[in-house]
């Protein structure tokens, strides 16, 4: 699947520090690796959208929309029925955005206690009176179109922070230096997860040879191996903490069929998840 570099192939003015885009779409698409060169937020107005980053995922419907900073990440979107489409309305900013902004409004200094590269907020009468006139502004072009687009920004910056806070605001502005540290937070954060070893490499920015190295070196076994460890004692807990049943947890915790789900869970165990859970169950009934 090829990569997607936005707002590049777009093909917007790139003198410009904010665009906006009415981006509709007759075709699904999945795990999309998208690398994102400016921070975006995403209206979305029909369909159904699913963002993975490094350190968060979300997946949202029209009653919601994204704001998602700048770096790679996979998408999803998907229509609602056959004869629909799927659309957003995409308002693209630069970090010199957020920063001009941040002055200009004199923030008092703000300390992150948990930045994430994507937030879900709720649409209100006030937000979907302003998609209409972003809507109006994309049809526009020249000067006229950008200074008031400039201006929008401002505005629903003011909306946000004043509704939210300014959290998400400065977590925009956060870019990891410490590479290792960013690489352990996209695994600890993804070990349920079902991502491939390819869609979590693209994440780090990796080739995927770098990144089994990589984990080699931090974990000491493959990524297999303690994905697979990882899942089954997520699937262990699920038996007996949860008294769930074998067949309703399979594919909870990434396998395809309850077959292959009992055997890797014996090999690790030596008993099959229905014995354990009836070993476990007969131990605290006295």
């Amino acid at each position: 699947m090829k990569t997607i570099t936005l707002p590049d192939e777009m093909n917007l003015e790139k003198t410009q520090l904010v665009h906006v885009v009415d981006y509709r779409s007759s075709k699904d698409v999945s795990k999309q690796q998208i690398i994102l060169n400016q921070n975006i937020i995403s209206f979305l107005m029909e369909g159904t959208k699913e963002a993975i980053f490094d350190n968060a995922a979300l997946s949202i419907d029209p009653s919601k929309f994204l704001i998602m900073r700048s770096g790679n990440c996979l998408m999803t979107e998907k229509k609602v029925s056959e004869d629909s489409n799927y659309r957003s309305m995409l308002l693209f900013f630069s970090n010199e955005m957020i920063h001009n902004f941040i002055r200009k409004m004199e923030f008092n200094e703000f300390e992150l206690i948990e930045p994430k590269s994507v937030y879900a907020f709720d649409y209100d009468e006030f937000i979907q009176r302003f998609v209409h006139s972003l809507a109006d502004i994309s049809k526009l072009s020249g000067d006229i179109k950008f200074k008031l687009l400039e201006i929008k920004f401002e505005e629903i910056m003011l909306y946000l922070t004043g509704k939210y806070g300014v959290q998400f605001l400065y977590s925009l502005t956060v870019n990891s230096d410490n590479a290792t540290q960013k690489f352990i937070q996209i695994i600890e954060n993804s070990h349920l997860s079902k991502l491939t070893l390819k869609e979590l490499a693209f994440l780090c920015n990796m080739s995927i040879s770098t990144f089994k190295r990589e984990f080699e070196k931090h974990y000491a076994e493959s990524p297999i191996k303690w994905f697979q460890n990882k899942r089954l004692e997520f699937a262990h807990y699920l038996l007996q903490q949860e008294q769930k049943n074998p067949s309703e947890i399979y594919f909870e915790v990434g396998y395809e069929n309850l077959s292959s789900f009992t055997q890797a869970y014996k090999l690790k165990y030596g008993v099959t998840p229905k014995q354990n859970q009836k070993n476990w169950t007969f131990s605290n009934s006295f």
